[in-house]
């Protein structure tokens, strides 16, 4: 069971999001972002889509509903799927949902009893409640146990191997992340049944006993270990597993997770870690294609929003990477080029509008390049910028000073090639975005070639315009505004971004590929190749 793409709307944080395009090879899914930006809500999405399909039990209650004066006529949550459930059993072993308040301190089982299957009702009502599952884990570890001794399956095995075979799985893949912590028994399930481990030269260390970060992997991998039987091709979704743990075990931990759930499955994760993330590249390194990385950030999830997954390391992770701790930089796998550019610190909107569309433009042929926005030309050229220094002392990446031309005379530009600057050959990036080439191409591109002349001869109308009022004849950022106010006008664009700032960045940006001169230019320009 693979997810293809999901529609929410009106749901919690969401007015109207659809994911869109998650291939079928996908088998892990990163959700990305800051706290508060949705990636929970969406697993509430579905968990709420399960309970409605699975068992015909979900409420559109005021937990769920973003504006309760929007009649809502159809389901808010639409999943398309690769591979469809065929029957009410595949809809209610479809989904495998836990929570991010995982939490049971102490287990101790006196006496046994059958414990249902999780498939008879939802396990998850909602994804803030405390999901505790270890006590009737090991309920059900015994049970299946004591099953196979009397349905016959066993009868060939050891008492001693009986043993083993009930702890094996779970004993090997915990030793794959703690490496002296080893699971030997569980205890007499009639009087002290508990998990008990060998730790050091400690012996029988009681499952109470373990730390925070070592019960919650354990919690983890026991549960995926025991459910497997009743979710075989399932969406597994865990929120924020590396809760509680060290970087380099939160790694561990999720290539324990991948290997264990089964082939015809996903996991799903939401994420802060930037340990998880780099495991998540050595997976995708390793197996081409099955990881799939969808960030949350800087959407408006206010309005309509629609993504799509980025199947590597995009610059929007390495963006995340950058947000992250910076005592865990000096353990990444760094990329090979950092692109320090300009960006108006004290803007919301323009703040990293530069490296965005850098980043945007040239993804495709230097995946290993991240273009920051730090600051103005002057902090750029500033050899004592923190920023810049902190990333010299824990990259081992080569690293470019970008700055925009703007009014530089060419004594100025020598001078700052001479401190290692380089130097946009034009004003500035609009200069790029906005050329006649680039506009020609819009103007193909939505069906509109009889239009070219005409935006063509509106865009130096404009410009014109803009020397009148005082402005450079080649700054084309300052006639930015009005040219695409006409360009959205002649061209009839919708969909195309309510702002200037993000029509040159949604819209130009992706225009400028690797078969036009702009593009040469540019590349030629930063990185001193054509």
């Amino acid at each position: 069971m693979k997810i293809k793409s999901i529609t929410c709307k009106n749901f919690k944080r969401f007015t109207d999001l659809t994911i869109r395009d998650i291939p079928e090879d996908v088998k892990l899914v990163i959700l990305l972002g800051p706290n508060g930006c949705g990636k929970s809500s969406l697993f509430e999405a579905f968990n709420a889509w399960h309970k409605l399909n699975g068992y015909g039990n979900f409420s559109r209650g005021e937990y769920y509903i973003k504006n309760k004066d929007i009649k809502q006529e159809n389901d808010n949550v639409e999943i398309e799927f690769h591979q469809e459930p065929k029957s009410s059993d595949d809809m209610r072993s479809c989904f495998y949902i836990r929570t991010a308040y995982r939490n049971e301190p102490e287990i101790r089982i006196n006496d046994l009893s059958k414990v249902p299957s999780p498939l008879d009702k939802p396990k998850v009502t909602k994804l803030n409640q405390n999901d505790t599952i270890v006590s009737s884990d090991y309920q059900r570890l015994v049970s299946s146990t004591v099953k196979g001794v009397f349905d016959g399956t066993k009868d060939n095995i050891k008492v001693s191997e009986l043993r083993k075979y009930i702890v094996g799985k779970i004993h090997d893949s915990l030793l794959s992340i703690f490496p002296d912590l080893v699971l030997s028994n569980i205890g007499n399930p009639l009087e002290n049944g508990s998990f008990y481990f060998d730790k050091g030269d400690v012996k029988n260390f009681d499952y109470m006993n373990l730390s925070a970060g070592e019960k919650s992997a354990f919690d983890l991998i026991l549960d995926i270990i025991i459910k497997q039987e009743y979710y075989p091709e399932a969406i597994y979704c865990v929120d924020e597993p590396e809760l509680h743990m060290h970087t380099a075990l939160q790694a561990k931990l999720l290539r324990e997770m991948y290997h264990l759930i089964p082939d015809n499955s996903q996991l799903w994760i939401s994420t802060h870690s930037v340990g998880m993330l780099k495991e998540a590249n050595n997976i995708r390194e390793e197996n081409n294609g099955t990881v799939a990385y969808i960030d949350f950030s800087d959407h408006d999830f206010d309005e309509q929003v629609e993504i799509k997954p980025s199947l590597d390391l995009s610059h929007a992770i390495w963006q995340r990477f950058i947000e992250s701790t910076l005592g865990e930089f000096s353990t990444l796998i760094a990329p090979s080029k950092i692109v320090f550019c300009e960006g108006d610190p004290k803007g919301k909107e323009k703040k990293n509008f530069d490296a965005e569309v850098y980043n945007k433009i040239f993804n495709e042929e230097f995946p290993d390049t991240l273009f920051v926005s730090i600051g103005s030309c002057n902090d750029l050229i500033n050899s004592n910028n923190l920023i810049i220094n902190v990333f010299r002392q824990y990259f081992k990446s080569k690293f470019i000073i970008l700055i925009d031309r703007d009014d530089c005379s060419e004594e100025e530009i020598d001078d700052s090639k001479k401190k290692g600057v380089t130097v946009l050959s034009r004003r500035h990036i609009e200069s790029y975005l906005y050329d006649e080439e680039i506009i020609k191409k819009l103007c193909m591109a939505h069906g509109k070639e009889n239009k070219i002349d005409e935006c063509i001869n509106m865009m130096k109308e404009k410009m014109k315009d803009s020397v009148v009022r005082g402005n450079a004849s080649d700054d084309i950022k300052s006639a930015s505004g009005n040219i695409y106010i006409e360009l959205k006008r002649k061209l009839d664009l919708t969909g195309c971004g309510n702002s200037a700032t993000s029509f040159a960045r949604d819209t130009l940006a992706p225009l400028i590929t690797k078969d036009t001169e702009v593009y040469q230019a540019l590349k030629n320009d930063i990185f001193g190749c054509s």
